[in-house]
C-alpha cells in the first residue's frame, strides 16, 4: 500500500475513532439523561451547579421564546435547576433568588410533568407529589404543552398578603389590584430566571398567559388562589 493510501486509512481510522468518542460522551452526559417517571413519589432534587460557565450576557443574547418541543422528559439536573433558579432559596433566612414585593413570596410553583402534578418546596428543594397521572392538557390551551416534558404554572397565595405585622401595609394589601400587581411582579422575575437559564443550557422555554380553567379544581385552589403565569420548558 503507498504511502498517500495509509495516511487516507490512517486519517479515516483516526476520525472514526473521535466520532465515536464523541458518541460515548453524549450518550453518558448527565445533562441529556432523561429521568425515569414510572413511579409517582416525591423527587429529590439535586443541588443547583453554581460554577457553570455560562455567562449572563451570553445568556441574554441567547435569551428567546422556542415553541417546538421535543418528547421525553428533562434531565434531573436540568429540571433541579430550572426549579432553584425559579424560585430557589438562597440565603439561610428563606429569601430566594427573585426579589419580592414586601418580601412575602407570595407564589406557589407547580411543575407539570408526564407523570402527576407537584408542588416545589424551596426549602427543602424537593416536588412533592400533588395530583398523580399526566394532566399536561390543562396546562393551557398551547397545543406543545400537552407534550412538553415540563410546564410551570405560578399561583398566588393570597392569605400571605395577610397579618404582615404592619397594619398600614396590611391595609395596603387588601386591594385585589394591588395584590394581583404585586404577585404578577413576582411571577415575572421568576419566569425570567427560568428565560436565563435556559438560555445558558441550551433550553427551550416559553411564557404563556394562562391555563385550562379545569386545574384550578384539579388542584383544590380556593378563593384566596389566583394562577398568574404559566411557562413551558423542554429540549
Amino acid at each position: 500500500m503507498s504511502m498517500k493510501k495509509r495516511l487516507a486509512v490512517f486519517s479515516l481510522f483516526s476520525l472514526l475513532c473521535i466520532a465515536g468518542t464523541l458518541s460515548a460522551q453524549e450518550s453518558s452526559n448527565p445533562n441529556k439523561s432523561s429521568m425515569a417517571l414510572t413511579t409517582f413519589e416525591t423527587i429529590r432534587l439535586e443541588e443547583p451547579d453554581l460554577k457553570g460557565d455560562g455567562s449572563l450576557m451570553t445568556a441574554m443574547s441567547n435569551c428567546k421564546s422556542d415553541r417546538d418541543f421535543q418528547a421525553g422528559n428533562l434531565s434531573l439536573k436540568h429540571l433541579s435547576e430550572i426549579l432553584w433558579a425559579a424560585y430557589g432559596s438562597n440565603r439561610g433566612d428563606g429569601k430566594k433568588t427573585v426579589p419580592s414585593a414586601l418580601a412575602l413570596y407570595p407564589l406557589n410553583v407547580y411543575a407539570i410533568l408526564s407523570n402527576g402534578i407537584y408542588l416545589y418546596d424551596p426549602e427543602s428543594h424537593v416536588l412533592t407529589p400533588v395530583v398523580e397521572g399526566d394532566h399536561r392538557e390543562l396546562a393551557g390551551g398551547f397545543p406543545a404543552a400537552k407534550t412538553a416534558p415540563l410546564n410551570l404554572v405560578f399561583i398566588a397565595d393570597y392569605t400571605r398578603y395577610q397579618n404582615t405585622g404592619n397594619e398600614m401595609i396590611d391595609g395596603y394589601l387588601q386591594s385585589p389590584q394591588t395584590r394581583l400587581r404585586f404577585a404578577s411582579l413576582d411571577a415575572g422575575h421568576c419566569t425570567q430566571n427560568v428565560y436565563l437559564y435556559c438560555a445558558t443550557e441550551g433550553i427551550k422555554a416559553v411564557v404563556r398567559g394562562g391555563v385550562e380553567a379545569g386545574l384550578a379544581d384539579l388542584l383544590g385552589l380556593g378563593k384566596h388562589h389566583e394562577v398568574i403565569v404559566a411557562q413551558t420548558v423542554g429540549y
